[in-house]
C-alpha cells in the first residue's frame, strides 16, 4: 500500500458524515498552541522571562480553557446516554490508563538517564503524575463531578452553573487543585452549550457584532494581563481587592479570548476544510490530541533536568524549537498509527478503542478522552 493510499484510507475511517471535523480541527489547532506555549517556555525564554512574553500571554489566555470547553461539549452525550458507573469507568480507561503508561515511561527514562539528579528517586512520582499531566486530571475530575451531579438528579443548568462558581472559588490550593478550579467552569460552559441549540440561537443572528464586542473585551484584558493574572501564580485565590481583580480578569479574559478564538477557528475551517493542511490538522492532529499532549508533557518535564547553554542565540533557539515541535508531532502520529489497530495497546497508549472495532456512528477520540456522536458539519 502506498503512502497516498494509506492516507486516503485513514481519512475515510475518520471522516464519517456523523463526525463534525470542525471540532477536530479546533483541537488540532489547540494542541499545536499547547506545544508552542511549552516551546516558548522551555526553549525561547529561560529564567521565567516567558511570563512577560506577549506570545506566551496570547496563547495562555485561552488555549486550555477552550480545550476544556470543547471537552465538556463533546462529553455531553456520554453523560446523557450512559449510567454514572459506566461513564466514569470508560472515562478512566480512556484518560488515566494512558497517563499511567506515559508517566511510567517518563520515570523509567528519568531513572535511567538522570538518576544522579534525582535525590528523591521514586518519591516524587505522585507529584509528577499529577503535575506533568494536570489537564488530563482536570478533565477527569470535571467529568466525575458533573456525572455525580447528574446521577443525583442535580444536573440542571442552574445547579451546574452554581457548581462552576462554587468550585472556581473554593479556597483549595493543594497540588493541581487551582488548575482544576480554573478549568472546571469552562467544562460546564461547554456542557451547557451542548444542551442548547447554540448554532441556531437568536444571539448568533448578531454574531458579527458579538464577535467585535468580545474581541474588544479580550484586547482590554490582554493589555491588563500580568504575571499575577496567570492561574499558576494567583491560584484562583481571592483575599483582597487586588487578588479579586486579578482572578476576575483571568476568568473574563479567558472566556472572551476563548470565544473569539473558537469563532476564528471555525471560520478558518469553513474556508479551508477541503485543503490538505486543514484535513491534516483535523484528522492527524485533532484526533491525536491525547497522545500528543502526553508525549509533549513527558518530554518537557524531562527537559527540566537538562542544563542548557545560556549563550544560545535567537536563530538557534528558533531552529531548536521548530525541530522539537516537529519531532513531537512525528512521534505522536507514528505512535498512533502503529498501535491504533491493536486492542490492549491502543487502550494503554492512546486511550482509544482499536479502529477496526469502532461503529460508524461513534468514535472514541484520543483528545483527552471524550466519546461522542457529533452533528454534521455546518458549512
Amino acid at each position: 500500500m502506498t503512502d497516498q493510499t494509506a492516507t486516503a484510507a485513514t481519512e475515510r475511517r475518520s471522516t464519517s458524515p456523523d463526525r463534525d471535523l470542525s471540532f477536530d480541527f479546533a483541537k488540532g489547532i489547540l494542541i499545536i498552541l499547547v506545544m508552542i506555549g511549552h516551546l516558548l517556555q522551555y526553549i525561547m525564554y529561560r529564567d521565567n522571562q516567558y511570563w512577560y512574553s506577549p506570545y506566551f500571554k496570547s496563547i495562555y489566555m485561552f488555549h486550555m480553557p477552550l480545550f476544556m470547553g470543547i471537552s465538556g461539549y463533546l462529553s455531553s452525550g456520554a453523560l446523557l446516554r450512559k449510567t454514572f458507573t459506566r461513564g466514569v469507568q470508560e472515562r478512566a480507561i480512556q484518560l488515566l490508563l494512558p497517563v499511567l503508561f506515559w508517566s511510567t515511561l517518563m520515570e523509567a527514562v528519568k531513572l535511567a538517564v538522570f538518576s544522579p539528579a534525582l535525590p528523591s528517586g521514586l518519591l516524587g512520582f505522585p507529584s509528577e503524575l499529577a503535575g506533568a499531566y494536570w489537564f488530563v486530571w482536570a478533565n477527569f475530575a470535571s467529568f466525575l463531578l458533573v456525572g455525580l451531579l447528574s446521577a443525583a438528579g442535580l444536573g440542571s443548568t442552574r445547579i451546574i452553573s452554581i457548581s462552576a462558581v462554587l468550585v472556581a472559588f473554593a479556597p483549595v490550593t493543594c497540588s493541581i487543585a487551582p488548575l482544576i478550579r480554573y478549568t472546571y467552569p469552562f467544562f460546564c460552559l461547554g456542557l451547557l452549550l451542548a444542551r442548547s441549540d447554540w448554532r441556531t440561537s437568536a444571539l448568533l443572528r448578531h454574531r458579527l457584532i458579538l464577535f467585535f464586542l468580545l474581541s474588544g473585551l479580550a484586547l482590554v484584558c490582554f493589555l491588563a494581563w500580568g504575571m499575577e493574572t496567570y492561574v499558576y501564580n494567583n491560584l484562583v485565590l481571592v483575599y483582597d481587592v487586588q487578588s479579586a481583580r486579578q482572578v476576575l480578569l483571568m476568568f473574563i479574559g479567558s472566556a472572551a479570548a476563548s470565544a473569539v478564538a473558537f469563532e476564528v477557528v471555525l471560520r478558518c475551517w469553513q474556508f479551508s476544510h477541503s485543503s490538505r493542511i486543514a484535513r491534516f490538522i483535523a484528522v492527524e492532529l485533532g484526533q491525536s490530541t491525547l497522545v500528543l499532549y502526553l508525549i509533549q508533557a513527558s518530554l518537557f518535564r524531562l527537559m527540566d533536568l537538562v542544563h542548557f547553554r545560556e549563550l544560545w542565540n535567537f536563530p538557534a533557539r528558533i531552529a531548536a524549537a521548530i525541530a522539537l515541535g516537529v519531532t513531537i508531532v512525528v512521534i505522536g502520529i507514528s505512535v498512533r498509527r502503529s498501535v491504533s489497530g491493536f486492542g490492549f495497546m491502543s487502550r494503554l497508549v492512546l486511550g482509544a478503542k482499536p479502529r477496526s472495532t469502532l461503529p460508524n456512528t461513534q468514535f472514541a477520540v484520543p483528545n483527552c478522552g471524550e466519546s461522542y456522536t457529533a452533528q454534521p458539519t455546518k458549512r
